[in-house]
């Protein structure tokens, strides 16, 4: 019996991806476990592998590189031998997704054809182009490297890593640059998502300065403890934020179709910057992290996201999210929700200046502008405003919320 090949939901708001290669040619036998083809969803790209096993027997005009792709398409099948494939009309859907496939962390592939016919991998087949391994895709795609003119020193004539440090050191590269289309990808998936966010919220934004001469002195002492690796200050108000949302809830809520709910835990998102756009990887349950622990999974979480190595899972489920541009000199913004959540806290420059106290005295202090946008339709003002200052009492005083 053939066994249907769809394109998997590969995260919760997903509706649609981008194809990106077949891994396996029309006709050639896949076992469970093994890769088919790569699909990037909104910010991540994977490889789907399958479930079960067959001959893989592509639908006449199936999907080809960068083809957008409606979760649920049926786009294969898997054949016993000698089996033949059901009439299938082209991008077709299922009502319901069979779990005949799954999917894992992929690195960029590399592009080998600008019109692949039927399908990448059987073009590849027909050119005698070797197969590529993901870490040699991952560095082709990095550092500009054509594989389409590499000789593989695999066993099988397969490329690898080594051999495109070769070429790059060659000067072998690429006519374009195969990240293009994939930083194009990502950014019409920002813009879409952003002005849904602005249609569909009532986004208010409030601001406030805080002082962070305390906070300033905590990650000094932190730097000369001999640390291997010392907190950023997005750890830290990450860790404090966590402590506000405790007591005020509601800001850690979200906004369905059913009403708000309590997503049962804090997920704190940080927004980083990366060649193909904006990604915002999530650090789950800070609350229950100490700092040190909190500080070793951005760290590698946001190293990841620089090299588009995230899975879906760990750029979706947020609760709660953090922006920082302190780093370009701004200090006050509007940030943008990161629907469903209902806050996102945006961070400026810390600045030392000079202050008049209550009793006319001026002091120095290191001052730090935040920027709090929230869903009016959520939390109303002062709510939002009660947990901006609880927040900023925790900025000017960590040490007990950090311990605590």
């Amino acid at each position: 019996m053939a066994i249907e090949i769809t394109i998997p939901r590969l995260g919760w708001s997903m509706d649609e991806g981008v194809f990106g290669e077949w891994l396996k040619a029309d006709g050639e036998f896949v076992k469970a476990d093994e890769p088919v083809f790569t699909l990037e969803s909104e910010k991540s790209l994977q490889e789907v592998e399958s479930v079960d096993e067959g001959y893989l027997s592509i639908i006449p005009g199936g999907p080809d590189e960068g083809d957008t792709v409606t979760v649920g398409t049926l786009v294969a099948f898997l054949l016993a031998e000698g089996e033949k494939a059901p009439h299938a009309k082209v991008g077709s859907a299922v009502l319901e997704e069979p779990a005949t496939v799954r999917t894992v962390d992929a690195e960029v592939p590399v592009s080998t054809s600008a019109n692949p016919k039927p399908s990448i991998a059987s073009a590849r087949k027909s050119r005698g182009t070797p197969s590529v391994s993901p870490r040699a895709a991952r560095l082709a795609a990095q550092l500009g490297v054509d594989c389409t003119i590499l000789k593989g020193s695999g066993s099988t004539g397969r490329i690898r890593e080594c051999d495109v440090k070769a070429a790059a050191t060659d000067g072998r590269k690429a006519s374009a640059d195969p990240q293009q289309r994939s930083t194009g990808t990502v950014r019409k998936v920002i813009a879409e998502r952003m002005m849904a966010t602005v249609k569909s919220t009532a986004l208010v934004t409030l601001t406030i300065r805080v002082d962070a001469t305390n906070l300033v002195a905590l990650r000094k002492q932190y730097k000369s403890g001999q640390r291997e690796l010392v907190p950023a200050y997005h750890d830290i108000i990450a860790k404090l934020v966590a402590s506000s949302l405790k007591s005020h809830p509601m800001m850690n809520s979200q906004w369905t179709d059913s009403g708000i709910v309590d997503p049962r835990g804090i997920h704190i998102g940080l927004a980083v910057e990366t060649a193909a756009g904006l990604l915002v990887p999530v650090i789950r349950d800070v609350d229950q992290l100490s700092l040190s622990e909190l500080a070793e999974k951005s760290r590698s979480l946001i190293d990841r996201a620089r090299q588009r190595q995230c899975s879906a899972e760990e750029l979706s489920g947020g609760t709660f999210s953090i922006t920082n541009l302190g780093g370009y000199g701004v200090e006050f913004f509007t940030p943008i929700l990161n629907s469903p959540q209902t806050a996102i806290l945006g961070l400026g420059a810390i600045r030392r200046e000079a202050v008049v106290l209550e009793d006319d005295r001026i002091v120095p202090q290191d001052r730090l502008p935040l920027s709090l946008t929230f869903d009016h339709r959520v939390v109303d003002g002062a709510p939002a405003a009660a947990f901006l200052r609880s927040l900023a009492v925790s900025i000017e005083n960590p040490g007990p919320a950090l311990i605590g």
